[in-house]
């Protein structure tokens, strides 16, 4: 393959996938931008960077002495090369097998409500999603409740699905600066679930399905599969779906936003 196009959320992501799918490096590719990025609200009207990276024409061979020059300066170059590939393995097994961890510790990797919760009348949380959603003109009841640890916020209205966004991300936003509202003086961290129309439970069971199917088709075809990219939330899904699986193993690669599960054989 000599040319790849991709797309990420900024031009530098998109250039470093297509690197990737090349097994290239920079000074030895040409890149053109073909669409810049932009930032929407929320996620709502971003636009992702594209661009196309072609492999660079090798040049005529050079005469004799000067390949035995450049022989001798790439074999003294490589070892640090070599090293530098090791350290950064090394950096994504170490997230990887963190990112199986913490969702050993429990069988859901979502809060399910119970009789432990109580609802919330006043509450940060609660004003800063109400007027979030005022100032986007949509129509959402907000309600939250609490455990003392956890708080589960829930979203209904008929504007649900704008809250969603597409597989959830704009729930995502939304989740993430909650939290930070919520935690920003506080000396204990307390963590936020933000759902609407039960989205996330949903997603959980697809997410669990997709896991256990796969699964199976790595051990039908011997053969390992590479999933679609996925949030850190739903790549634990996934992870914990199979942890307990004897015949498969999971792993991530990858940098976010477009880190994946691999699922192939033990």
């Amino acid at each position: 393959m000599d040319v790849s196009e991709k797309w990420g959320t900024d031009i530098d992501t998109a250039v470093d996938l297509a690197l990737a799918d090349l097994k290239a490096t920079r000074d030895e590719v040409e890149i053109t931008v073909l669409e810049q990025p932009s930032r929407g609200f929320f996620g709502i009207g971003s636009k992702l960077a594209l661009v196309r990276v072609e492999r660079k024409k090798p040049e005529p061979a050079p005469k004799e002495k000067k390949i035995k020059t450049e022989a001798c300066e790439t074999e003294n170059t490589r070892p640090a090369k070599k090293e530098k590939h090791h350290r950064r393995e090394g950096g994504h097994q170490k997230k990887d097998t963190a990112e199986r961890r913490d969702y050993k510790k429990s069988e859901s990797v979502i809060i399910r409500e119970d009789e432990s919760f109580t609802p919330l009348e006043e509450h940060p949380a609660l004003t800063f999603l109400k007027e979030l959603t005022e100032q986007m003109n949509l129509d959402i009841n907000v309600s939250a409740k609490t455990d003392g640890e956890n708080i589960y916020i829930d979203m209904n209205g008929k504007d649900s699905g704008t809250v969603i966004g597409k597989r959830g991300q704009t729930l995502d936003a939304i989740q993430y600066l909650t939290s930070l509202v919520v935690n920003k003086d506080g000396d204990e961290y307390i963590r936020v679930v933000v759902d609407a129309e039960n989205y996330r439970t949903k997603r959980e069971k697809t997410l669990e399905k997709l896991a256990e199917r796969l699964a199976d088709k790595v051990v039908r075809t011997k053969r390992s599969v590479r999933l679609e990219p996925m949030n850190p939330y739903e790549r634990k899904v996934i992870h914990a779906t199979l942890q307990s699986n004897p015949r498969v193993t999971t792993r991530s690669e990858g940098q976010d936003p477009y880190r994946r599960v691999i699922i192939e054989l033990k």
